[in-house]
């Protein structure tokens, strides 16, 4: 399921995400106290945190502020502005300051592993598609932050926005895979183990030779060590291994580019 951003009212769905929206509109009796965009986006990150993308609408965010759909609609126009603002919220998570003393790779890294938590805790945010970003403020701050960190490297702005571009679709990626890890027992009802079990003996009979025909595979497996175990088993153990070694080389490509002479 993708979701693209900004499908709803420019002029509505920036003045909301910029936290300048219009008055609220009123009848005789005016709207009950205690609700606002605030409240009503904080009831949508609970239900699509606990439930997921699909659960997601605007009845589901009513119920759970003991609301209708309909109350919802003078503040929020629609689901798609408040997706918006949900995926704007979810971001102001991330710190805007990082330490530099040690230097731009450490707080890169520091940066990145954030972002990755930010999208394991709502994995929801994997579903809105990049294609058109949201353009609210915490999302234009996440990328000042990284602009912050890397301002002093030298690097010329061609360079430097296609690293920004690809640190933050690297972390999507992988945190992406982790999410995936985490929901694919319970959406299929098939723990992994089980599944891998029932594979790896089905590999085994119908390709014996498995090891002359795939050698490299074979040699890789037998002579990688089994990442630790974490909170969410061994197949999300091996997603974090492969996040930190591929952030490691990254941005070893980074840091060979700052050294460069030319810059490239």
């Amino acid at each position: 399921m993708v979701v693209f951003a900004g499908q709803g009212d420019a002029r509505r769905s920036m003045s909301l995400l910029w936290r300048a929206p219009d008055r609220p509109r009123t009848g005789r009796s005016g709207p009950k106290p205690g609700l606002s965009v605030d409240a009503i986006v904080t009831a949508g990150l609970a239900v699509a945190d606990a439930e997921g993308m699909g659960a997601l609408s605007m009845r589901a965010v009513g119920e759970r502020l003991g609301r209708t759909a309909m109350a919802l609609y003078t503040y929020v126009p629609g689901k798609a502005e408040l997706v918006d603002l949900m995926h704007d919220r979810a971001l102001a998570e991330l710190p805007t300051d990082y330490e530099l003393a040690a230097g731009w790779r450490p707080a890169l890294t520091t940066w990145a592993e954030d972002l990755f938590a930010c999208c394991l805790r709502h994995p929801w945010m994997l579903q809105v598609s990049q294609a058109r970003p949201v353009l609210g403020p915490s999302e234009l701050g996440a990328m000042e932050t990284v602009l912050r960190i890397l301002h002093g490297t030298g690097l010329e702005p061609r360079l430097l926005r296609g690293v920004v571009s690809t640190l933050w679709q690297f972390v999507r990626g992988m945190a992406q895979v982790a999410a995936d890890t985490r929901a694919a027992a319970s959406a299929t009802g098939v723990p992994d183990e089980e599944w891998w079990s029932a594979r790896s003996t089905q590999l085994a009979e119908l390709a014996p030779d498995f090891a002359d025909r795939f050698p490299l595979l074979t040699a890789l497996e037998s002579g990688a060590a089994a990442p630790a175990a974490e909170d969410g088993g061994y197949l999300e153990g091996q997603t974090r291994e492969s996040f930190r070694t591929g952030l490691a080389v990254l941005l070893d490509g980074v840091e060979t580019a700052v050294t460069r002479p030319d810059g490239r």
